[in-house]
């Protein structure tokens, strides 16, 4: 087995409204780049993982752009498949404040990613010094295509011996190409052996019910449990199942905190008051990277690996963009309990 961590996605073009305004409200938008595995990839390689990059793009400048923005943060972008048909897709977003809450509008129909097929991609030569593979439920709801590949390269991945994690990440807007989430999601997850969830995802992607209403962003230690446990009952392939709970108190104060159901027992993270977000798009996969990070470093302590991973989060609440700029001795600082954001000298 090698040492690369891999994971398959779309990078698009990331246009933000100007601090607090709306879309469009003045003529300037932020320009960046931006998609979950690729804010997985980019957080995996700034904490010192040697992280690859897989996905489709356009031959012409805004995909050279992506390639480039990927390279600058050290991530191997070698097996990016190049086409002559598809675009860069290109999602805006409006950033909330107080009870307005933050806006997203996606414009990446017929993305180069969701026009390739599974032939472009080498998974041989892709999986060869594998050791992690990494993917959201964002891919394969992009596109019939897109979720051939993304189900080949799961197969692949598990033949190959590779840890593979899943983050069901649903997105109602994207599931339009005449199938459903859970029928697309169910026939992925059994070549798992992490899945990353809200309780949310669970229940759009997989069609696994909680036993009472999540929607109140409140659930104690034994709906939690209860709800991890439904999943690997019925994926029993599944060894880890990590639960994030966010607590959506205004588009700018958030509290946060996860679960994990490990291979060693049921955990419940330090929770976190955050009351000045600055950008919570990439919240969520940096949630991933970090508990990735953890539970490859730290396996012998799942618990340490799960607060990792949220700590890695809180951090990225702070940053503007959808990658998680943050060090890893910023975060273990932050697990020990150093929040106060005083000055570093």
């Amino acid at each position: 087995m090698g040492n690369k961590f891999v994971s398959f996605g779309e990078i698009m073009l990331r246009l933000r409204s100007e601090e607090h305004e709306r879309l469009f409200q003045t003529s300037r938008l932020e320009a960046t780049f931006g998609g979950g595995e690729a804010n997985v990839a980019v957080s995996l390689s700034i904490l010192g993982k040697d992280a690859k990059f897989l996905t489709a793009l356009p031959d012409n400048a805004v995909g050279e752009a992506a390639i480039r923005e990927l390279r600058k943060y050290g991530v191997d972008t070698s097996d990016i498949v190049i086409t002559k048909d598809g675009r860069v897709g290109i999602y805006f977003i409006e950033t909330g404040a107080n009870q307005r809450p933050s806006a997203v509008v996606y414009d990446r129909a017929d993305s180069s990613v969701s026009l390739t097929k599974t032939e472009a991609y080498d998974f041989e030569k892709i999986f060869h010094d594998a050791k992690w593979f990494h993917i959201t439920g964002i891919t394969p709801a992009l596109s019939q295509n897109a979720a051939d590949c993304a189900l080949e390269a799961m197969k692949y991945a598990k033949k190959c011996g590779v840890t593979v994690s899943i983050d069901l990440n649903y997105r109602k807007k994207l599931w339009n190409y005449g199938k459903s989430a859970p029928e697309v999601m169910r026939t992925l997850v059994p070549y798992a052996d992490v899945v990353i969830a809200n309780e949310e995802d669970i229940q759009k992607c997989l069609g696994i019910e909680a036993d009472s209403d999540v929607t109140s962003g409140k659930l104690d230690t034994n709906e939690y449990q209860t709800l991890a446990q439904k999943v690997k009952t019925q994926f029993p392939n599944v060894e880890k199942v990590a639960i994030t709970l966010r607590e959506s108190k205004s588009a700018d104060t958030n509290g946060w905190s996860a679960a994990l159901s490990g291979s060693t027992g049921f955990y419940l993270s330090k929770h976190y008051e955050m009351n000045d977000i600055i950008d919570r798009v990439g919240g969520g996969d940096s949630f991933s990277a970090g508990l990735i990070y953890g539970l490859s470093e730290y396996s012998d302590d799942e618990e340490y690996a799960l607060n990792f991973a949220v700590a890695a989060s809180c951090l990225k609440h702070s940053i503007n963009g959808d990658f998680n700029l943050s060090r890893k001795n910023e975060i273990e600082a932050l697990c020990k309990g150093d929040g106060s954001g005083r000055v570093q000298r």
